[in-house]
């Protein structure tokens, strides 16, 4: 059986604390899974998902604070915008944008955060293997992103 790659991005103030919570609980986490801390998901520049699919990740998750509960006022905004703009450009380069989720959750959320892991894992089996990592489809993509913030 297929068990796709997944980068999660998680907020320092509550993605990493649900996720820790998962190991007290003793909840299984998916073992194909790469957390990445980021001090606030705001700070996820658009750039950083596409690449995480060019480096071969299937999936990509940010677990963010909930909207109008953020330490840094609007970082949980500004994430779901940039996602939002990456789900985009995938569909433009014939990726499905279900690739890239975003999940607000609370410090005490570890049992959605398996959740949200265990329905993500289940969509990219669904889609199969990331089609293009690696490949000059997505390195174009990031190549473009990459100009226009020089621009």
């Amino acid at each position: 059986m297929f068990d796709p790659k997944i980068v999660a991005f998680c907020c320092e103030q509550s993605g990493i604390p649900a996720a820790e919570m998962c190991k007290s609980l003793k909840l299984e986490v998916y073992a194909n899974l790469e957390i990445v801390p980021v001090p606030c998901a705001g700070r996820m520049e658009t750039i950083f998902l596409l690449k995480a699919l060019e480096r071969g990740a299937d999936g990509v998750l940010i677990f963010a604070c909930h909207e109008e509960n953020c330490q840094y006022l609007r970082g949980n905004v500004r994430a779901k915008s940039r996602l939002l703009y990456a789900r985009n450009m995938l569909e433009t380069i014939g990726l499905e944008k279900g690739r890239l989720e975003i999940c607000n959750l609370a410090t005490n959320s570890g049992v959605k955060f398996i959740e949200v892991l265990n329905d993500m894992v289940e969509q990219l089996r669904k889609m199969g293997p990331n089609p293009c990592p690696s490949s000059e489809v997505v390195k174009e993509c990031v190549n473009d992103k990459s100009r226009s913030k020089t621009n």
